[in-house]
């Protein structure tokens, strides 16, 4: 693993050159005990988070990634405490409509996957109105919220013939193509119920920092990472 010292320029301009990762997803954790080893409400972890990522949103252009998924809220997640699951809701509609600005002025689309009918209807608003702002976007910014790989694997298998082939199923589980790196903070080291069918070939990258402390120089040193790894898909 490398660490997530600073990249220097003359190795940012070999991100042209070097082949770079076509889609990037991220497992945003560890808000939370950013926050506690702070003394902070958890909540101001979740904030903070939120800080880093509308930075991070122009840099993704700069960096050449086509597609990057970011985990914003699981399925299981409804079962913390209401008052936080309530404070995240708001956040999330909050965030939504920041992205907005920062990704029309980079050229940037919003998609939000997962279920809608379980979210507040504000935040379904929210979610249409980015969407339909940032439509004409070159890059991809996707959202996962209320979201669960098995799900989204299961229904796909209710709406396909049963000989369908690997290329077909992939079609119906997600619209986009497959993950190249997977980036997770949090300490932790697992996929958590996130795009499992897409990161099959994915490599795993995982900084030793919350998400809270992930910056532009983390992003660098993953895609650095990624372009040193041979990748050989089962070959």
């Amino acid at each position: 693993m490398l660490s997530t010292t600073e990249i220097s320029p003359s190795t940012r301009a070999h991100f042209a050159v070097q082949s770079r990762p076509r889609h990037v997803a991220i497992i945003m954790d560890g808000n939370r005990r950013w926050a506690l080893a702070r003394n902070l409400p958890s909540i101001a972890g979740h904030q903070q988070g939120l800080r880093q990522l509308l930075n991070l949103i122009p840099h993704f252009k700069d960096s050449g990634v086509e597609i990057v998924t970011l985990f914003g809220f699981s399925s299981a997640n409804w079962q913390r405490e209401e008052i936080e699951v309530t404070s995240l809701m708001r956040l999330a509609d909050h965030a939504v409509r920041c992205f907005v600005p920062i990704c029309v002025r980079n050229q940037i689309s919003i998609e939000v996957i997962g279920r809608k009918d379980r979210l507040p209807k504000k935040l379904v608003r929210g979610i249409q109105y980015a969407q339909r702002a940032t439509a004409r976007g070159k890059q991809r910014l996707r959202v996962a919220i209320d979201y669960s790989s098995r799900q989204a694997i299961v229904a796909a298998a209710g709406r396909v013939r049963k000989d369908c082939g690997i290329e077909e199923f992939s079609r119906h589980v997600s619209e986009t193509c497959d993950v190249d790196l997977l980036i997770r903070t949090g300490k932790e080291q697992r996929l958590s119920d996130f795009l499992l069918w897409e990161c099959a070939f994915a490599e795993l990258y995982f900084p030793d920092i919350y998400w809270p402390d992930f910056t532009i120089t983390t992003l660098d040193a993953a895609i650095y990472w990624y372009q040193q790894r041979h990748r050989r898909f089962g070959a």
